[in-house]
């Protein structure tokens, strides 16, 4: 009798092993992010939301938790990790919290066009996908914030101007904190949210963004210029835990996906048309665009392109480095555009 159960138990186990692991009828995915209620970047993920909950009959709900009502975005990435979030939809300044290298895409004064970036971006997406997927998240299509300037209280007419005034700089942006160090600026470290207050009591006085950004969060309403160069183009993507994905079945996760990747295509066209349109909300708003000298470009180009050879090792390898620049550099040569201006500066 006692061979028979041992028998009977192990038989058990091997069948329980080879069963399917069963999926769950009802998955609600939990993801956080910074953009507000409304705003173009919600508009697009409720879209997809709705759509997803459409073609998987109901069986996967996204339940988002807009405006930062998470915190920000460390906490949005400790908290999936924790199991109380199954994803986000983030800068790449959360994405950098999962693997810090993602921001070889977003070095200053890299870009001369959105073209440009979307070509150097497309072509290490899947590289960094990878990456993504040993650290147990699945980073989905590129997002976007757009071309990022300096909005201020004060004209900025030469660099000087800039660093007589008091910076908001994102806490935990490593990038953005070594671009400020190597221009002499004066920078203030807050979250996102704490942004608005600060500009509103005097803490700081300038800050940097997206026009999008800016009237979204409310930001221009406080300074009254913007600089005529962006720094950066910024993008970003929503990351969802693999252990959550796990528990949809392979149908639903593949629904899932199409249509996040089809939203993120789309996310890009409607930002970027977005970002133009919220230029003209500023100007009629009274923030003035003021046209950024030559020799201010000029400077902060050089600064800029000798710290991509500094932090190289440091946020992200020599060899992601040269594979941005050989792709820009393709992308130039395929189109000739090496001589092309900085977007915005209005230089010849």
């Amino acid at each position: 009798m006692s061979r028979l159960t041992t028998l009977l138990s192990l038989t058990a186990l091997a069948t329980m092993a080879m069963a399917p692991i069963a999926k769950a009828d009802n998955v609600e995915l939990r993801v956080a992010t910074l953009a507000p209620s409304g705003s173009p970047w919600m508009q697009v993920l409720d879209k997809a939301a709705a759509e997803i909950k459409t073609k998987t009959s109901g069986r996967v709900t996204m339940k988002y938790f807009e405006g930062g009502q998470q915190g920000d975005e460390r906490d949005f990435v400790r908290k999936i990790k924790l199991g109380q979030l199954d994803g986000a939809a983030v800068t790449a300044i959360g994405l950098a919290m999962i693997d810090e290298s993602i921001r070889v895409l977003e070095l200053p004064m890299m870009f001369q066009s959105a073209e440009e970036v979307d070509y150097v971006a497309d072509k290490m997406w899947p590289y960094f996908q990878k990456k993504f997927e040993k650290k147990g998240f699945r980073l989905q299509d590129r997002g976007e914030v757009g071309w990022i300037y300096f909005l201020s209280k004060k004209k900025v007419e030469k660099l000087a101007d800039l660093r007589d005034q008091k910076l908001w700089i994102w806490g935990d942006d490593q990038l953005v904190g070594s671009m400020f160090k190597k221009l002499g600026l004066n920078g203030v470290p807050l979250g996102v949210p704490e942004v608005d207050g600060n500009l509103t009591s005097g803490k700081i006085d300038a800050c940097y963004g997206s026009p999008l950004a800016a009237v979204a969060l409310q930001w221009y309403s406080k300074v009254k210029y913007m600089t005529s160069m962006p720094s950066s183009f910024a993008i970003g993507a929503t990351v969802v835990s693999l252990d959550s994905l796990k528990k949809l079945s392979a149908e639903d996760a593949k629904a899932v996906e199409d249509i996040s990747r089809a939203n993120a295509k789309k996310l890009r066209r409607v930002i970027r048309k977005a970002n133009e349109d919220a230029k003209g909300t500023m100007s009629r708003k009274g923030v003035t665009v003021v046209q950024t000298p030559i020799a201010m470009v000029d400077e902060i180009t050089k600064k800029s392109s000798e710290m991509w050879n500094e932090l190289a090792g440091k946020i992200y390898s020599k060899e992601e480095l040269k594979m941005v620049l050989d792709a820009r550099d393709e992308y130039r040569a395929k189109h000739k555009t090496a001589a092309a201006p900085t977007p915005g500066t209005g230089a010849k």
